[in-house]
């Protein structure tokens, strides 16, 4: 028997808000609208919940959105938050599993209204976007130096806009090369350092037959191809843009250069003319199926391959470069920050505390197999005794080049990805390709200066 009509009205008030969020997140999770689908449905969320009356309640609800596949990995960490905060309930909101989905999403929270989300969990190439709107709380009010210093820089430096931070790191992530020992070996060759190096390895293989492929890489027009690119771009020592004069630099001698490699891997069939197609998975289960010597990709490919028939056959280093010059590895990764719009900061505070201590962060690695962002774990024994590959992490992270940390960086790399993808596939030359690419991502700054300019 309920006590009282009152009691009633919360628990049902309760039960819709569920009701209603479990929904939306059904609906991302088969993509059934198009963004402006999901905004309208955003709209929809959002209008219902506003029109709910409210009443004093002892728990706070603190939400974030985040793909459904690590929703499931944090949901025990929830629980375990929600236990020592009994007067804030955390509240994991499950995505889809497309970082491109949920990063729209999150856009049109923000752009319809009051975002329902206290906390943001971002990319580390949303950051400059989101603060740029205004979407996001500066969380200087919270961090001091001695907070950050246990985490690598790239991290760090990535969670800033116009010297604000906005991000908290949680994991870190680095593109890097995949090499197998056991062809190398039977080659007589060490692991590359530099492009001339990796193309006659690969030759040497190939030529043997012991494997088909010598590298492959993730040249499909997306997001992998602006990141790969960034890679081999820093080891011929060329620059995209600089943050802080704007500058583009994909005219450049280096930067086609750069192009230029990655076009000829193809047309000396060190690649596969299909290499225009592929993104992270195709081309992972392409290495694990033993038919290919190197491999650009991401951390999570160590666990996978080592459940496949190379396992314990292959290492990981950093990119290759030109002799004079260092590799570099594109950094990824994911932290939290707080909503602008959040009516519940200081609660929103206190989940990014709870994520930000060792031993949590130490349980969430040891689950999910993440790259930390923290220095100490790399090396922490718990963490090396269940992933061995965590010391050898820390040299290809440490070696880090970030992605032109802008504002516009979305319509950046779109521009970079369309002729990226004509210069690779044969439609331009390079050269053709770089320029238009830089004379098109001037343009776009240029327009973004003066309209920032007008409204000041």
């Amino acid at each position: 028997m309920f006590k009282s009509q009152k009691f009633k009205d919360r628990l049902n008030i309760f039960q819709r808000r569920r009701f209603i969020f479990s929904w939306v997140s059904f609906v991302w999770s088969r993509r059934v609208f198009s963004v402006v689908g999901l905004a309208i449905a955003t709209l929809f969320t959002i209008g219902l919940l506003g029109n709910f009356p409210t009443f004093s309640q002892e728990s706070v609800t603190v939400r974030f959105l985040v793909q459904a596949g690590e929703a499931t990995q944090l949901e025990s960490f929830a629980e375990d938050f929600n236990e020592k905060n009994p007067n804030i309930t955390l509240e994991i909101v499950k995505g889809p599993n497309n970082t491109n989905l949920v990063e729209d999403l999150y856009t049109s929270a923000f752009l319809l209204g009051d975002s329902p989300y206290d906390i943001v969990y971002m990319d580390i190439v949303w950051v400059q976007k989101f603060a740029a709107a205004g979407w996001l709380t500066d969380l200087s009010e919270w961090v001091d130096n001695d907070l950050l210093t246990p985490y690598l820089e790239g991290v760090k430096e990535g969670g800033r806009y116009q010297g604000q931070l906005y991000r908290m790191p949680l994991r870190a992530d680095g593109g890097m090369l995949y090499y197998r020992k056991d062809l190398l070996k039977k080659v007589g060759a060490k692991p590359p350092e530099t492009f001339e190096e990796l193309m006659e390895i690969s030759k040497q293989i190939q030529d043997k037959d012991l494997a088909r492929w010598g590298f492959i890489w993730q040249g499909k027009q997306y997001e992998g191809l602006s990141a790969i690119f960034t890679e081999v771009l820093k080891g011929f020592g060329g620059f995209w843009v600089d943050p802080e004069t704007n500058e583009v630099g994909l005219d450049r001698p280096e930067a086609i250069a750069a192009v230029e490699f990655l076009r000829q891997t193809i047309e000396e069939g060190i690649s596969p003319k299909d290499v225009t197609t592929y993104s992270e998975e195709e081309t992972r289960l392409l290495f694990q199926s033993g038919n290919t010597a190197f491999l650009r990709n991401w951390p999570y490919v160590v666990p996978l391959a080592n459940q496949s028939e190379i396992a314990n056959q292959f290492g990981i280093k950093p990119m290759v470069h030109l002799p004079s010059l260092k590799g570099a590895a594109c950094l990824g990764g994911w932290g939290f920050g707080i909503s602008r719009s959040s009516n519940h900061k200081e609660e929103a505070w206190k989940v990014i505390e709870y994520f930000n201590t060792v031993d949590v962060q130490r349980e969430y690695f040891l689950k999910t197999g993440f790259v930390p962002a923290r220095r100490s774990l790399f090396l922490d024994p718990a963490l090396v005794s269940k992933y061995p590959h965590y010391p050898e992490l820390l040299e290809v992270i440490n070696n880090s080049v970030l992605r032109p940390p802008i504002a516009q960086y979305a319509q950046t790399s779109d521009i970079l990805q369309r002729y990226l993808s004509a210069a690779l596939t044969g439609s331009q030359t390079p050269e053709a390709a770089m320029q238009a690419a830089a004379s098109e991502t001037r343009a776009l700054l240029g327009r973004q200066q003066r309209v920032i300019s007008l409204e000041q």
